[in-house]
């Protein structure tokens, strides 16, 4: 058996994500999203927040980017990933450890807001050396398709 420390959060961007790239050029964007639980107070009948909870984030290389250029500051989104510890030595001498998640998937939630999905054109997860998925299939003129001008390439 398997064990893996995949989490999933959902939040709100406390600022824009800041992009920024290593050494190597590799791009990297990184934000933090706060959540916080509300409850039902049953004698004033209002709601009533909780504490935040606040969560640093990291998005590397190319989706990184994507998300950067796609989200602000204030958009409630969905993220999936591995918490990764880190530790070090504050300016007082002190050990000190923090949890960060390394985000794997990411995207806009839509229960307060709807959001439009924009294609990027390029290969995606294939590879240079492999050929190109071909589909053969046929849809008469007038199948009740509405017409669709989908033109995914995969």
């Amino acid at each position: 058996m398997a064990l893996d420390n995949i989490v999933t959060v959902v939040g709100q961007l406390t600022a824009d994500p800041e992009l920024r790239h290593t050494k190597k050029n590799i791009p990297v964007a990184s934000f933090s999203v706060a959540h916080n639980d509300r409850t039902f107070d049953k004698e004033t009948e209002e709601w009533v927040d909780g504490e935040p909870t606040f969560v640093r984030a990291s998005y590397w290389r190319e989706s990184g980017e994507n998300f950067a250029e796609s989200h602000e500051k204030g958009d409630r989104v969905i993220l999936v990933g591995k918490l990764k510890q880190n530790d070090f030595t504050d300016k007082e001498g002190n050990e000190r450890s923090t949890l960060e998640l390394n985000v794997e998937e990411a995207g806009p939630s839509n229960k307060f807001a709807t959001t439009t999905a924009t294609r990027r054109k390029g290969n995606g997860n294939r590879t240079a050396s492999k050929p190109k998925a071909k589909a053969s299939a046929s849809v008469k003129a007038d199948a009740g398709d509405g017409g669709s001008d989908d033109d995914f390439d995969f």
